[in-house]
């Protein structure tokens, strides 16, 4: 592999010592013919950044979720209520992330679902994962169109929103097509830009509780209303809890750009270790100040539900208590940039998750084709194609097709977390047994094995409370099997695959750990192995030489 593509640097003697023990413990030198025709082909490129990779994980979970549906677990559970869900969900993505993190770190793969899951566990929960990740993330791309026509529609009403939505598809296809570093870059600055609106809600949410701004001491007399601080109490935070659950959907994007990361070593573990605070930070803080600013019974709270409403969103709220008149407008210009970077991210999901796909055979070879730059283009024009498709229904007069597939999408994330605790419980447990240290883990997730356990337990009672409005007061057939349908199809998938091709259980002792591992592609030069924690005019120093050496 050329080194101009991944920029390495030469190893210390540490890094080299350590790869040369696990090679003689773990892998063996030899490369087939065909292993060498692939790696003559053009393949993903390892270009994204540290500080790239820092920002998507920072940024990749502040979406629409926070900055508009928050509002509703106040109303549900009341103040308290609504920061205990998000206390309990956020502590729960943290242990999903964590175990995503371990495995991705030893194994980086641009897709972890399909790839570990097939790996560690059958190879047809592996193809159902994977097309079902695949499907999940291109149905949120047509609805993201959709949102963006409405976001501009609240400036030009008398435009049709077509127009401004074709200019998205156009402006994310354009980013993802030309090189991983057009959807790093992009992302970098988007989530920048979602990080700094909730720095700014934090500061204008404390001036106004203390009075500084609005002209009114709030201090925590909104903690004492009719419904506070808990609001129904347990019935009320496990509503909470599923709201919140939803809001978090796309952190685990972060697992997918491991793929291209020039340093997984270094990146990946700084990444996943800022989930933590970033959780604790952008989301617990920004329920707080919610929570004292607003009056649990404010009914604009509950109506706020999708991105036409940003006008009331809680957000849009706590800016015009402070005195803000112009907020709905800066609110709306946030939303809308929220939205490009979802479907930006949603692109450039897909096409990763197809790629591998179609290496391992699980789809048509032909998306298995990369441009120079790295891009599986073939699987980015048919993921732009079918997003297109989702848009184009919701244009119809009839918009229960439409929202029968979104609700299809939604319970989909929350079997990948499911899939990805269960792969963690497995891959550590082949770790144990093929007699590996866990010293030599890259990184390792902390709390095994509760932090796995208490994930799937909590999401399986998510993924069961989900349907309650469908049952509860009056049953709704139609919505109950929208809510519902997504786990069926997905045994349709898991079991179809598995009757076809006749997959086996795999066994603790024959799960592969080390092909694509993060020691094999040091050795093999093509991830940078300078020590992680080098000062940045040591790592230039190290790369000059390299160029030198050369």
């Amino acid at each position: 592999m050329p080194s101009s593509i991944f920029n390495i640097g030469s190893p210390t003697p540490e890094i080299v010592r350590q790869s040369s023990e696990y090679e003689e413990k773990h892998t063996s030198s030899a490369e087939t013919p065909e292993s060498v025709q692939e790696h003559s082909q053009p393949r993903l490129q390892r270009k994204l950044k540290s500080r790239q990779m820092g920002m998507i994980a920072i940024g990749g979970t502040i979406g629409t979720g926070l900055f508009i549906g928050s509002g509703s677990t106040l109303s549900y559970a009341g103040p308290a209520g609504s920061l205990v869900a998000y206390l309990v969900i956020g502590s729960m993505v943290f242990f999903v992330c964590t175990s995503l993190g371990e495995m991705s770190t030893f194994i980086p793969t641009p897709d972890p679902f399909n790839h570990f899951a097939a790996r560690f566990m059958d190879p047809s929960l592996g193809f159902a994962f994977g097309w079902n990740y695949w499907y999940s993330w291109m149905v949120t791309v047509g609805s993201e169109l959709v949102a963006c026509g409405l976001i501009v529609q609240f400036w030009l009403p008398n435009l049709t929103g077509i127009i401004w939505s074709i200019i998205a598809l156009v402006a994310m296809f354009l980013l993802n097509a030309i090189s991983v570093k057009g959807y790093g870059e992009s992302e970098f600055w988007m989530s920048s830009l979602k990080v700094l609106t909730v720095f700014v809600f934090l500061i204008v949410g404390i001036l106004t509780v203390t009075g500084v701004t609005g002209g009114d001491y709030i201090g925590g007399r909104n903690w004492h209303t009719e419904g506070a601080p808990f609001k129904d109490h347990v019935v009320g935070i496990l509503k909470a809890c599923i709201v919140a659950a939803f809001s978090f959907q796309g952190t685990e994007i972060i697992g997918v750009t491991v793929g291209e990361s020039a340093n997984p070593r270094r990146d990946v573990p700084r990444a996943i270790r800022s989930v933590f605070w970033r959780i604790l930070f952008f989301y617990i803080s920004s329920i707080l100040i919610i929570g004292l600013v607003i009056r649990n019974d404010n009914a604009n709270l509950a109506n706020a539900s999708s991105v036409s409403d940003v006008a009331i969103s809680p957000f849009t709220m706590v800016f015009q208590k402070a005195g803000a008149d112009w907020a709905a407008h800066i609110m709306n210009a946030i939303v809308l940039v929220t939205i490009l970077s979802a479907g930006n991210s949603g692109l450039y999901a897909c096409t990763r998750v197809m790629w591998v796909l179609a290496k391992e055979g699980k789809a048509p070879r032909w998306f298995r084709k990369v441009t120079k730059g790295g891009v599986p283009f073939w699987a980015l024009v048919f993921t732009a194609l079918w997003s297109t498709v989702i848009f184009c229904i919701s244009l119809a007069g009839n918009q229960k097709v439409y929202m029968f597939l979104i609700n299809l999408s939604g319970l989909s994330g929350m079997v990948f977390w499911v899939g990805i605790a269960l792969c963690h419980w497995r891959f550590r447990r082949a770790y144990i047994a093929q007699g590996y240290d866990l010293a030599d883990l890259p990184y390792k997730a902390a709390f095994f094995p509760f932090g796995p356990i208490y994930a799937c337990v909590l999401l399986t009672i998510i993924i069961i409370g989900q349907g309650y409005s469908t049952i509860w007061p009056k049953f709704d057939a139609l919505s109950f099997v929208s809510t519902y349908l997504a786990l069926p199809l997905f045994l349709i998938f898991w079991l179809g695959w598995k009757y076809t091709k006749k997959t086996r259980w795999v066994k603790l002792m024959d799960i592969d750990l080390t092909t694509g591992s993060l020691m094999e592609l040091e050795r093999n030069g093509e991830v940078e192995i300078f020590p992680p924690d080098a000062p940045w005019s040591w790592r230039k120093y190290l790369r000059w030489m390299h160029r030198k050496s050369g």
